[in-house]
């Protein structure tokens, strides 16, 4: 053996101890086209221990293994990895299924790419190189139902011609287009980053396959308007091919949703401003003040600018604590009677309505007290006139009730029709008996009903309005203007066909 063939053989064996305990599959190629040495990798991806098994040259492994494209096109004789690099042709990734003729279930998908190297000393390598990628295909189609089913605008665009070959649902919703419409479209055609100061920089770094960050921009609708977007960019591999998933954020939907916020904020805010009761929103945890409106500035007689930060305690209004811990437990406080002292020491009477809102992100109580101080004087009169009464008899004559009625003069901003929606014209008809002195026998004899169901009215008519006592039912109902002297309802009686 001569000096050069024991240099070279040196060499091949310090290779081959190198390459050895590879994960890649290695395959090494004498110059004249011979199998000369495979790694375990390379063999068991071959389905085989045996060196002898892959075939000794690429015309024995074509006998013995089947290659395809990804897309299942038979790779041509003179094209399979083998032949190439016995040709001394090498070539880049590959993306190839491999299959052995003698098992019809056997199956690898692998990437393959070829190497012609020579060192210094004229020894001459050809290096096959194989990665398994067997699970990928399940990935890519994990990737595309993912890709399906996203609702993030996104489309895929091969770099090499920058032709687009996935669009999801997703894109196609923002834009209005069809799938006919873009798939096979170029990205440039489609303008998919269009607008922007950035755009030619973003171009660039496209047309290098690099990733592009987030930018502003612009997407086409199929309208012929423009979509404001933030798009991004990502290199990715599909079926062994280079390609850009493009993904978007679509800010018109955004913007949209922003002005809407807007809007109703503005709405809030003048509705809150112009409101004639007495209103102040709060901080959810400790009911500091946050804002209040010009009623209550008026109301309690200091300047709004000086509630701010104040605890709602510290303004005059009472049982805040109670309404306080209520709110914490979730519940609404509703028509709450509570007492507002002002700033002069006067006491309004008021009653009290009070939720927990969110505004701008953040948990906040907004509260509205009606102020009744004047229909809480005029009732508590009214009250001891008609309990003074109710001590001798139990039914009032019209003349009484006339007399009573003098004690006060309602307003007509009390007179609540909501309040009086709430009762059937049943009820109403009850109410307005009892307004005129009967008890329950006259109701239930006047308006041909059994007791009980007069008595069931009766509870019905307290519990809709809120009361416990037959004289406060009376002090509602002419506060309403009820009482008991309206035209009474008409019945139509049918007629005998």
């Amino acid at each position: 053996m001569t000096a050069n063939a024991d240099a070279h053989h040196a060499h091949r064996q310090h290779l081959q101890s190198i390459i050895a305990g590879l994960n890649e599959g290695i395959i090494l190629l004498e110059p004249n086209g011979t199998i000369a040495w495979a790694n375990a990798s390379a063999l068991g991806l071959h389905g085989t221990d045996r060196l002898e098994d892959l075939g000794s040259t690429p015309s024995g492994y074509r006998k013995r293994y089947t290659l395809t494209s990804r897309s299942h096109h038979r790779v041509p004789a003179r094209q399979y990895p083998l032949d190439r690099l016995a040709a001394a042709e090498p070539f880049d990734d590959l993306q190839l299924n491999l299959r052995r003729k003698d098992d019809g279930e056997f199956l690898r998908h692998v990437r393959v790419r070829g190497l012609h190297l020579r060192n210094g000393d004229g020894a001459d390598y050809r290096v096959l190189i194989l990665h398994d990628q067997t699970g990928k295909p399940r990935a890519e189609a994990h990737f595309d139902s993912d890709f399906g089913s996203n609702p993030v605008p996104a489309v895929v665009c091969r770099l090499q011609d920058l032709r687009c070959v996935k669009v999801n649902q997703g894109f196609l919703d923002m834009t209005g287009s069809t799938r006919e419409a873009v798939l096979g479209k170029s990205a440039r055609e489609l303008d998919l980053l269009g607008g922007g100061e950035d755009k030619g920089d973003a171009i660039a770094r496209l047309n290098k396959g690099q990733a592009i960050s987030q930018r502003e921009g612009v997407v086409k609708r199929a309208d012929g308007g423009d979509n404001a977007v933030i798009a991004t960019g990502q290199p990715i591999d599909m079926d062994g091919e280079p390609c850009m998933l493009f993904t978007y954020l679509d800010l018109e939907a955004r913007t949209r949703t922003e002005l809407a916020l807007r809007e109703n904020a503005e709405r809030f805010s003048t509705a809150f401003r112009l409101a004639p009761v007495p209103m102040v929103l709060c901080e959810g945890d400790d009911l500091l003040t946050r804002e209040v409106n010009d009623a209550f500035a008026v109301a309690i007689g200091v300047s709004a600018e000086h509630c701010i930060g104040q605890p709602l305690a510290e303004l005059g209004l009472q049982a805040c604590a109670d309404m306080a811990a209520d709110l914490k437990r979730g519940e609404r406080i509703r028509n709450r009677e509570a007492a507002l002292v002002t700033r002069a020491g006067g006491q309004l009477d008021c009653l009290v309505s009070a939720e927990s809102v969110t505004i701008g992100g953040l948990p906040q109580v907004l509260a509205a007290m009606q102020d009744i101080t004047e229909r809480k004087r005029s009732e508590t009169e009214l009250l001891t006139a008609i309990e003074a009464v109710m001590q001798d008899t139990s039914w009032f004559s019209r003349s009484i009730i006339d007399k009573l009625a003098q004690l006060r003069q309602p307003a007509p901003a009390t007179r609540d029709v909501a309040d009086l929606a709430q009762l059937t014209s049943r009820e109403r008809e009850v109410l307005g008996l009892m307004c005129q002195g009967h008890d329950d026998d006259g109701i239930a004899k006047s308006l041909k009903l059994s007791r009980n169901t007069v008595r069931n009215h009766v509870a019905t008519i307290y519990s809709k309005i809120g009361v416990h006592r037959r004289s406060a039912a009376i002090v509602w109902a002419r506060d309403r203007g009820i009482t008991g002297h309206e035209s009474p309802r008409r019945r139509d009686k049918p007629q005998a066909g």
